[in-house]
């Protein structure tokens, strides 16, 4: 059997990746090695603490990648996406913390859902379902 223990996203500039993630999304950090220039940073839900990690990779000093994310942004595609258990409720709270979003919750078929701008260089869905 196969499971997900890790996933990553790439962001431009890993300390202000830690910064939203941890102080605007609310994770927590998990771990923090120092790796030259760079950290192994990973990020875990304080509701799960022991579940899927959260890789915060850095990835701004290659051009290789900061391509994809520009056309990852372009596309309208986000990087990954977060379940909340009350897509108005967190999207007013993160409103409220000056994170940008593309649009407002919306039903999306059975769920309802809306992308956010992490500030890193990537889109980040968020959805309740």
């Amino acid at each position: 059997m196969i499971s997900i223990k890790l996933t990553s996203v790439a962001v431009d500039d890993q300390a202000r990746g830690r910064a939203f993630y941890v102080d605007k999304l609310g994770f927590q950090v998990k771990h923090d090695i120092p790796m030259g220039p760079v950290s192994w940073l990973t990020v875990v839900s304080p509701a799960d603490p022991d579940g899927v990690e959260l890789s915060i990779e850095p990835g701004g000093q290659r051009p290789e990648f900061r391509k994809f994310q520009d056309w990852m942004r372009e596309q309208g595609i986000p990087w990954t996406a977060f379940a909340v258990d009350d897509i108005d409720a967190e999207y007013a709270r993160l409103t409220g913390l000056g994170v940008e979003f593309r649009s407002p919750p919306a039903d999306m078929g059975p769920t309802r859902g809306c992308t956010l701008d992490d500030g890193c260089g990537n889109l980040i869905m968020l959805y309740q379902g």
